[in-house]
């Protein structure tokens, strides 16, 4: 057995079902082999998407593994690793790398060496013996500490070298729990109960420890208010009465108004990274940090106690220390928090109701997304939006509900990557509408995967804005735009669509929104891929926000 032979045995071994991958890797064919899927994207970036969506979905129980030739391959992927290092997002990535003679030589490109700003953990298999070592390595990397890329390469020549039985002995490595001491959660029940205003600041680590009952129980223990980053956004169900909704750069009046007047702010399963796509901590406040790396404690801002450990185990023994301290009620019913919440969140649909029903031509994005919250139904439903405009309309007024239902990405802001994130979310739940939500400049940049999605058998749901232009950028600039029209284009992308084997739906009044809806999901449910090309205008006002451009 040779070394690609072994790690595709391995693989195997280690549960992988699918693989995503464009052009070449020596690994595709042992892959197949073994009985693994292999699917083939239209550019290298689709099928790192790809392999991240479906590493979301999995709670570090699955993961996705994409693959990529040496020298271009690998450099054109660099996109789709950088953003999962920027959202923790753990998958692995194994490119082809040059032979062991050329891997330091200009102008080769060496990936292990190129990744590491970018990548969890990055290595190279040297020598054919250390194929049951490196992936060893690789995938406790995957399953523990902070979530991210590992990159493991393969040399042309070391990958077609004998392996020895000797090495060929592969034992899984397991996932380690590490939770806060005693007296941390003593000291952080204790505090939470001392403050006047608190407020709880949830991330995607309560979706990957699977913690979202306990954050709830907890919110509704202390009934504290529950603000959830753009990555956490559907850790906790965004119906419910203490819920104050998600943000990016744009949010929502409650969530905006807790930030600023708590006193006390608990982060969980967050990084409470400094980002342009995320909501500020105003200063001044008491800060409680919930997360797995504890190199993220007292990082961006300083932190009164830092609770290091998996966000599942911290609020279950939260919860028993709240209930030893107040009882099995805690203080249900005793505080104001849940009609406040309630009369803000009325406040703000009230002043956002016409715009979200808005009934003129060329459609209003905002209306698009109402008829989407209204008409979708969210235990069976999966929903991301795209970079820019999409981002800062959807996050704050689609209301997630089950964890997952809502893919919130973008530390980093790669514009195309909702079409094959959400083929990665279908592959992970084939039986959920998956749709993603992107303007035309987004689908230019990974429209092509329309058809991966249509050839594998991964019906997903496309909506493109079709506006004309770039509507993130209507004011930014006003020469360029006048004189050469740097910001517009122009797309038929249900014809396109329709040459790329999917089913396309033109839309142009708000009336024909729900029923296009319907259409998509029952053509999904028989196994076509959609799109519902939108024709809508600029939309500029963001909640929370101040508009861009002018």
């Amino acid at each position: 057995m040779n070394v690609s032979e072994a790690i595709a045995r391995i693989l195997k071994q280690e549960g992988i079902e699918w693989a995503a991958c464009f052009p070449s890797n020596p690994l595709i064919e042992p892959l197949a082999k073994e009985g693994v899927r292999v699917i083939s994207f239209r550019h290298e970036r689709g099928a790192g998407m790809a392999a991240d969506g479906y590493s979301r979905m999995n709670d570090r129980q699955k993961f996705g593994v994409f693959l990529v030739q040496n020298q271009a391959g690998s450099e054109n992927a660099m996109g789709a690793v950088a953003q999962a290092f920027a959202d923790n997002v753990p998958v692995l990535v194994m490119p082809g790398a040059p032979s062991l003679d050329h891997i330091s030589v200009r102008p080769e490109f060496w990936p292990a060496r190129s990744y590491e700003r970018i990548a969890k953990q990055t290595e190279s298999i040297l020598k054919a013996d250390q194929v049951a070592a490196v992936m060893r390595r690789a995938f406790h990397a995957l399953r523990n500490g902070r979530p991210g890329p590992v990159v493991v390469d393969i040399p042309a020549d070391v990958g077609a070298a004998e392996v020895s039985e000797a090495a060929l002995a592969y034992k899984s490595p397991t996932t380690l729990h590490q939770t806060p001491t005693r007296g941390d959660i003593q000291d952080a029940v204790k505090a939470l109960l001392a403050a006047k205003r608190p407020v709880i600041w949830s991330g995607m680590g309560v979706l990957l420890s699977g913690a979202s009952r306990e954050l709830t129980e907890l919110a509704e223990l202390l009934e504290v208010p529950v603000y959830t980053s753009m990555p956490g956004k559907s850790g906790m169900d965004e119906r419910h009465p203490l819920a104050l909704g998600a943000g990016s750069g744009a949010t929502t009046l409650a969530a905006l108004t807790w930030l600023r007047d708590s006193d006390l702010l608990f982060g969980v399963g967050t990084s409470l990274t400094l980002t342009g796509y995320g909501q500020r901590i105003p200063p001044g406040k008491f800060i409680i940090h919930n997360t797995l790396s504890q190199e993220d404690i007292n990082k961006d801002q300083f932190v009164d106690i830092g609770l290091a450990g998996d966000a599942k185990l911290t609020l279950q023994a939260m919860v028993e220390e709240v209930k030893a301290q107040l009882g099995p009620q805690g203080r249900k019913g005793k505080t104001t928090a849940p009609a406040e919440v309630a009369r803000i969140k009325a406040q703000w649909y009230e002043e956002w109701m016409p715009i979200l029903t808005d009934d003129t031509e060329p459609i209003n994005p905002m209306r698009v997304i109402h008829e989407l919250d209204r008409t979708l139904d969210k235990s069976r439903s999966i929903v991301t939006h795209d970079a820019g405009s999409p981002r800062d309309m959807m996050v704050p007024f689609y209301t997630a509900g089950a964890p997952h239902s809502y893919i919130g990405w973008g530390k980093s802001t790669h514009l195309g990557y909702g079409i094959p994130l959400m083929i990665g979310a279908k592959m992970a739940f084939p039986d959920k509408f998956c749709l993603n939500f992107m303007g035309d400049g987004a689908f230019g940049m990974s429209g092509l995967d329309i058809e991966t999605s249509a050839r594998a058998g991964a019906p997903i749901t496309t909506i493109v804005l079709n506006n004309g232009h770039m509507a993130t950028y209507p004011g930014g600039f006003p020469t360029a735009r006048q004189r050469f029209g740097v910001t517009n284009m122009t797309g038929d992308y249900a014809k396109i669509a329709e040459g790329l084997g999917a089913v396309g739906i033109r839309v142009t009044k708000p009336s024909e929104i729900a029923p296009a809806l319907r259409r998509a999901q029952q053509l999904n449910a028989e196994g076509k891929t959609v799109l519902l090309d939108i024709k809508t205008r600029a939309e500029d006002r963001r909640s929370g926000r101040a508009p861009r451009g002018g």
